[in-house]
């Protein structure tokens, strides 16, 4: 069996595990489903999902233009039959109305500039791609009378710097720290205002930290990705802070569930709820872990917290999306964690070709260039 094959496989079989097809199947056969950000982590994952409960009279559009990797080919999107791939981008008209010619009925809506010290270098181009590509897709998807538009929020954003734990969807909190973060927070407030004013179907969801397989290593990326590409390596894992600093690990296919649920769900319909695991995890523990299971026996070297790190702990409450999609995490963390191994090892000469680490604006690279140049 060949990694897509496989990949298709772990969906498939998840797609089982949680009962979506019981459920949701009826609703998304012969669907015409725009996915922005398609080839991106969690987007590769939702496409093969939405193939699946699309069937061969339905499909699937993935609109992305490949900025996550370093390489322009679309080697993240699983090559099936209902499935088509656009190479664009959201803030181009041209790409847009290529796209919506498909007689598109729902969007996901998960091309964003990403992430936080991506923004914090450049934050004219997060702005660009993350509010000025919005409201164009917004725009398009209400000429084209969309039946529900499904954004990709950020609880991490959402919820600033000062929150009491398990954070709520009643809270929200103006102590942001990155442009990603301020964005992620007017995108929800341009769905509200679509929603609001054009009577747009709109559902916010709120994203915790993804994880799985999907997601390829590089400057920009999240941590466990980095993380088992470095131990793969041999290299020491850098912790920026203490390594006591708490986060909601959350498997990609859990994400991929509370997402398809959204789509489906009518009282999820002018709502934002979290999209997490629920539990915490420890960095210091995740890190024990990678270098554990991937033989590494580099130490660990602590870095000084990132000024815009300013979350100790994240926790999100998860009840909201159970009691409104009957949205259920289903996968632990150690279960999910030795899935992206598996597809790490699977996949090895190709991430050690895409896996991006210029010396760029980084903030970890410019402190020690600094150094070297004082």
């Amino acid at each position: 069996m060949d990694t897509n094959e496989k990949r298709v496989k772990w969906v498939e079989d998840y797609l089982v595990k949680v009962k979506i097809e019981d459920v949701l199947a009826e609703y998304y056969i012969g669907k015409n489903i725009l996915v922005t950000g398609g080839a991106g982590a969690i987007g590769s994952n939702l496409i093969i999902a939405l193939s699946k409960l699309t069937g061969e009279s339905g499909k699937v559009v993935v609109l992305d233009n490949l900025s996550s990797i370093k390489k322009k080919y679309p080697w993240n999107v699983t090559p099936l039959k209902n499935i088509m791939f656009v190479e664009g981008d959201v803030r181009n008209d041209i790409d847009l109305k290529r796209v919506f010619k498909e007689n598109i009925h729902l969007v996901f809506h998960l091309a964003a500039f990403f992430a936080n010290q991506n923004s914090v270098d450049y934050p004219e181009i997060s702005a660009e791609v993350d509010v000025i590509g919005q409201i164009k897709l917004l725009e398009y998807s209400r000429l084209a009378k969309i039946e529900r538009f499904i954004y990709a929020s950020s609880g991490c954003a959402i919820y600033g710097s000062y929150p009491e734990l398990p954070l709520k969807e009643d809270f929200i909190s103006m102590h942001l720290t990155t442009p990603y973060q301020v964005n992620k927070m007017t995108g929800e407030m341009y769905c509200n205002f679509y929603a609001h004013h054009y009577d747009m179907k709109i559902v916010n969801c709120r994203f915790f930290n993804s994880y799985g397989p999907g997601e390829v290593p590089g400057q920009y990326r999240n941590v466990i990705p980095n993380f088992i590409y470095w131990a793969m390596n041999g290299k020491s894992l850098p912790i920026t802070g203490t390594g006591e600093e708490t986060r909601d690990f959350t498997y990609v296919l859990d994400l991929v569930q509370g997402l398809v649920k959204a789509g489906y769900y009518n009282e999820a319909i002018g709502e934002n709820f979290n999209l997490a695991s629920g539990k915490e995890t420890s960095i210091i523990d995740m890190a024990n872990l990678v270098n554990e299971v991937c033989g590494n026996k580099s130490p660990i070297n602590h870095k000084p917290r990132r000024k815009w790190d300013t979350k100790p702990r994240l926790l999100a409450s998860v009840e909201k999306a159970r009691r409104l999609v009957r949205y259920q995490p289903f996968v632990e963390f150690n279960e999910g964690f030795m899935k992206n191994i598996e597809w790490f090892r699977e996949n090895w000469a190709i991430i050690k070709g895409l896996a991006d680490f210029p010396p760029g604006m980084s903030s970890a690279v410019r402190n020690e260039v600094r150094e070297k140049s004082g």
